[in-house]
Protein backbone atom coordinates (compact mmCIF):
# COMPACT_ATOMS: atom_id res chain seq x y z
CA UNK A 1 0.00 0.00 0.00
CA UNK A 2 1.33 2.73 -1.08
CA UNK A 3 1.41 6.07 1.51
CA UNK A 4 1.34 10.30 0.99
CA UNK A 5 3.61 10.26 4.70
CA UNK A 6 5.50 7.30 6.32
CA UNK A 7 6.36 7.94 10.20
CA UNK A 8 9.24 6.12 11.71
CA UNK A 9 9.53 6.06 15.68
CA UNK A 10 12.43 4.47 17.61
CA UNK A 11 9.85 3.13 20.42
CA UNK A 12 5.91 3.22 20.67
CA UNK A 13 4.45 6.74 22.01
CA UNK A 14 7.79 8.14 20.14
CA UNK A 15 6.00 8.87 17.44
CA UNK A 16 3.00 10.67 19.67
CA UNK A 17 5.35 12.36 21.20
CA UNK A 18 6.74 14.16 17.98
CA UNK A 19 4.26 14.51 15.80
CA UNK A 20 1.05 13.55 16.89
CA UNK A 21 -0.99 16.72 15.78
CA UNK A 22 0.74 16.15 12.20
CA UNK A 23 -0.15 13.08 11.86
CA UNK A 24 -4.29 13.61 12.64
CA UNK A 25 -3.98 16.61 10.46
CA UNK A 26 -2.65 15.08 7.07
CA UNK A 27 -5.05 12.01 7.56
CA UNK A 28 -7.82 14.59 8.08
CA UNK A 29 -7.34 15.79 4.99
CA UNK A 30 -7.44 12.80 2.81
CA UNK A 31 -3.97 11.83 3.04
CA UNK A 32 -2.70 8.04 3.59
CA UNK A 33 -0.54 7.98 6.39
CA UNK A 34 1.45 5.10 7.14
CA UNK A 35 3.02 4.46 10.85
CA UNK A 36 6.02 2.28 11.60
CA UNK A 37 7.91 1.41 15.04
CA UNK A 38 10.98 0.23 15.02
CA UNK A 39 10.55 -1.59 18.15
CA UNK A 40 8.68 -2.84 20.70
CA UNK A 41 9.60 -0.84 23.41
CA UNK A 42 10.61 -4.03 25.63
CA UNK A 43 13.32 -2.54 27.67
CA UNK A 44 11.07 0.18 29.33
CA UNK A 45 10.81 0.01 33.04
CA UNK A 46 7.33 -0.53 32.53
CA UNK A 47 4.63 -1.94 29.99
CA UNK A 48 4.56 -5.58 28.83
CA UNK A 49 5.25 -5.57 24.63
CA UNK A 50 1.54 -6.65 23.99
CA UNK A 51 0.28 -3.79 26.09
CA UNK A 52 2.34 -1.56 24.37
CA UNK A 53 1.29 -2.77 20.66
CA UNK A 54 -2.26 -2.34 22.23
CA UNK A 55 -1.95 1.26 23.20
CA UNK A 56 -0.35 1.66 19.65
CA UNK A 57 -3.07 0.32 17.43
CA UNK A 58 -5.46 2.17 19.91
CA UNK A 59 -3.39 5.67 19.60
CA UNK A 60 -3.68 4.67 15.40
CA UNK A 61 -6.79 4.98 15.48
CA UNK A 62 -7.37 8.03 17.69
CA UNK A 63 -4.81 10.00 14.62
CA UNK A 64 -6.55 8.30 11.55
CA UNK A 65 -3.44 6.64 10.47
CA UNK A 66 -4.42 4.12 7.99
CA UNK A 67 -2.23 1.15 9.50
CA UNK A 68 0.54 1.06 12.28
CA UNK A 69 3.44 -2.01 12.36
CA UNK A 70 6.11 -2.56 14.09
CA UNK A 71 9.94 -4.51 12.55
CA UNK A 72 10.61 -5.59 16.43
CA UNK A 73 13.96 -5.05 16.21
CA UNK A 74 15.40 -5.61 19.67
CA UNK A 75 15.02 -2.73 21.98
CA UNK A 76 18.59 -0.69 22.63
CA UNK A 77 19.81 -2.53 19.77
CA UNK A 78 18.66 -0.07 17.00
CA UNK A 79 21.16 -0.55 13.81
CA UNK A 80 23.28 -2.67 15.92
CA UNK A 81 22.78 -5.66 13.40
CA UNK A 82 23.32 -5.04 9.51
CA UNK A 83 20.37 -6.43 8.35
CA UNK A 84 18.20 -3.57 9.77
CA UNK A 85 19.47 -1.23 7.10
CA UNK A 86 18.35 -3.57 4.52
CA UNK A 87 14.91 -4.13 6.07
CA UNK A 88 14.10 -0.35 6.50
CA UNK A 89 14.95 0.19 2.72
CA UNK A 90 12.70 -2.82 1.68
CA UNK A 91 10.14 -1.51 4.26
CA UNK A 92 10.30 2.56 2.16
CA UNK A 93 10.37 0.58 -1.08
CA UNK A 94 6.93 -1.45 -0.45
CA UNK A 95 5.42 1.51 0.81
CA UNK A 96 6.33 3.84 -1.91
CA UNK A 97 6.17 7.21 0.37
CA UNK A 98 5.61 10.64 -0.86
CA UNK A 99 7.18 12.06 2.05
CA UNK A 100 9.06 10.16 5.31
CA UNK A 101 9.19 11.19 8.99
CA UNK A 102 12.22 10.52 11.25
CA UNK A 103 13.41 11.24 14.46
CA UNK A 104 16.06 14.24 14.64
CA UNK A 105 19.44 13.28 14.66
CA UNK A 106 20.38 14.98 17.62
CA UNK A 107 18.26 13.87 21.24
CA UNK A 108 19.00 12.54 24.60
CA UNK A 109 18.17 9.16 23.98
CA UNK A 110 21.03 6.88 21.94
CA UNK A 111 17.69 5.27 20.52
CA UNK A 112 16.41 8.22 18.66
CA UNK A 113 20.11 9.00 17.59
CA UNK A 114 20.40 5.09 16.11
CA UNK A 115 17.22 5.52 14.49
CA UNK A 116 17.75 8.59 12.70
CA UNK A 117 21.29 7.92 11.30
CA UNK A 118 19.74 4.27 9.83
CA UNK A 119 16.73 5.17 8.33
CA UNK A 120 18.61 8.31 6.49
CA UNK A 121 20.57 6.24 5.09
CA UNK A 122 17.76 3.76 4.45
CA UNK A 123 16.05 6.34 2.55
CA UNK A 124 19.15 7.53 0.42
CA UNK A 125 19.84 3.98 -0.24
CA UNK A 126 16.07 3.49 -1.51
CA UNK A 127 16.62 5.45 -4.14
CA UNK A 128 19.65 3.39 -5.05
CA UNK A 129 18.19 1.17 -8.20
CA UNK A 130 21.92 -0.52 -7.86
CA UNK A 131 21.20 -1.10 -4.23
CA UNK A 132 20.16 -4.89 -3.72
CA UNK A 133 16.86 -5.17 -1.01
CA UNK A 134 13.60 -6.16 -1.47
CA UNK A 135 12.07 -3.84 -4.13
CA UNK A 136 12.17 -1.40 -7.25
CA UNK A 137 13.97 1.37 -5.81
CA UNK A 138 11.52 4.47 -4.88
CA UNK A 139 13.58 7.82 -3.74
CA UNK A 140 10.82 9.88 -1.72
CA UNK A 141 10.23 13.74 -2.36
CA UNK A 142 11.27 14.76 1.26
CA UNK A 143 12.88 13.70 4.64
CA UNK A 144 11.86 15.86 7.76
CA UNK A 145 13.11 15.18 10.83
CA UNK A 146 10.91 15.71 14.28
CA UNK A 147 11.23 16.64 17.34
CA UNK A 148 11.49 13.87 20.22
CA UNK A 149 13.22 14.79 23.22
CA UNK A 150 15.70 17.77 22.32
CA UNK A 151 15.06 20.50 19.91
CA UNK A 152 16.12 23.34 18.09
CA UNK A 153 14.91 25.63 16.18
CA UNK A 154 12.56 24.09 13.24
CA UNK A 155 13.02 24.60 9.79
CA UNK A 156 9.16 25.06 9.52
CA UNK A 157 6.42 24.24 12.14
CA UNK A 158 2.78 22.81 11.55
CA UNK A 159 -0.44 24.55 12.58
CA UNK A 160 -1.45 21.50 15.17
CA UNK A 161 -4.15 23.52 16.91
CA UNK A 162 -7.13 22.41 15.86
CA UNK A 163 -5.93 19.16 15.98
CA UNK A 164 -4.33 19.13 19.56
CA UNK A 165 -6.81 17.19 21.45
CA UNK A 166 -6.22 14.28 19.06
CA UNK A 167 -2.44 14.59 19.83
CA UNK A 168 -3.48 14.52 23.86
CA UNK A 169 -5.79 11.68 23.33
CA UNK A 170 -3.20 9.35 21.67
CA UNK A 171 -0.97 9.81 24.34
CA UNK A 172 -3.32 9.05 26.90
CA UNK A 173 -3.51 5.62 25.35
CA UNK A 174 0.10 5.03 26.59
CA UNK A 175 -1.26 4.29 29.67
CA UNK A 176 1.88 1.98 30.37
CA UNK A 177 4.06 4.68 30.25
CA UNK A 178 2.31 8.41 30.89
CA UNK A 179 0.45 6.79 34.05
CA UNK A 180 1.05 5.54 37.64
CA UNK A 181 -1.29 2.62 36.77
CA UNK A 182 -0.03 0.62 40.06
CA UNK A 183 1.76 -0.07 43.06
CA UNK A 184 4.23 -2.18 40.93
CA UNK A 185 4.40 0.78 38.23
CA UNK A 186 8.31 2.17 38.49
CA UNK A 187 8.27 6.11 38.51
CA UNK A 188 10.03 6.99 35.31
CA UNK A 189 10.59 10.71 33.72
CA UNK A 190 7.26 9.66 31.49
CA UNK A 191 4.96 9.38 34.25
CA UNK A 192 4.64 12.61 36.17
CA UNK A 193 2.95 15.69 35.26
CA UNK A 194 6.13 17.26 34.17
CA UNK A 195 6.33 15.23 30.94
CA UNK A 196 3.14 16.22 29.47
CA UNK A 197 4.06 20.11 30.69
CA UNK A 198 7.34 19.47 28.72
CA UNK A 199 5.95 17.97 25.46
CA UNK A 200 3.15 20.90 25.27
CA UNK A 201 5.26 23.41 26.70
CA UNK A 202 7.58 23.02 23.35
CA UNK A 203 4.28 22.61 21.25
CA UNK A 204 3.34 26.01 22.84
CA UNK A 205 6.33 27.91 22.25
CA UNK A 206 6.81 26.71 18.33
CA UNK A 207 2.71 28.07 17.99
CA UNK A 208 3.52 31.38 19.76
CA UNK A 209 6.59 31.85 18.13
CA UNK A 210 4.31 31.00 14.08
CA UNK A 211 1.19 32.90 15.97
CA UNK A 212 -1.10 30.08 16.53
CA UNK A 213 -2.07 28.04 19.59
CA UNK A 214 -0.11 24.56 19.30
CA UNK A 215 2.35 23.90 16.32
CA UNK A 216 5.16 21.06 15.82
CA UNK A 217 8.62 22.10 14.46
CA UNK A 218 10.39 19.84 11.54
CA UNK A 219 13.91 20.34 10.35
CA UNK A 220 15.05 19.63 6.71
CA UNK A 221 18.59 19.58 5.45
CA UNK A 222 17.94 21.55 2.36
CA UNK A 223 16.19 24.95 1.88
CA UNK A 224 12.54 25.75 1.80
CA UNK A 225 11.16 26.41 -1.53
CA UNK A 226 8.94 29.48 -1.90
CA UNK A 227 7.12 30.81 -4.40
CA UNK A 228 7.68 34.68 -3.81
CA UNK A 229 8.34 36.95 -0.17
CA UNK A 230 4.56 37.05 0.34
CA UNK A 231 3.80 35.70 3.39
CA UNK A 232 0.26 34.41 2.30
CA UNK A 233 0.32 31.61 -0.53
CA UNK A 234 -1.32 32.98 -3.93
Amino acid sequence: MSVDLLVFGPHPDDIEIGLGGTIARHAAQGLTVGLCDLTAGEMGSNGTVDERLAECEAARKVLGAAWRENLRWPDRRIGKDGAHLDQAVAFIRRHQPRAIAMPYWSDRHPDHVAASHVLTEAAFNSGLRRYRSEGDAWKPEWICYYFINDSVAPSFVVDVSDYYQQKRDALDCHVSQFRRSGPGTAPTRLNTPLFPQLVESRDGQFGALAGVTWAEGFIVREPVVRASLMKAAR
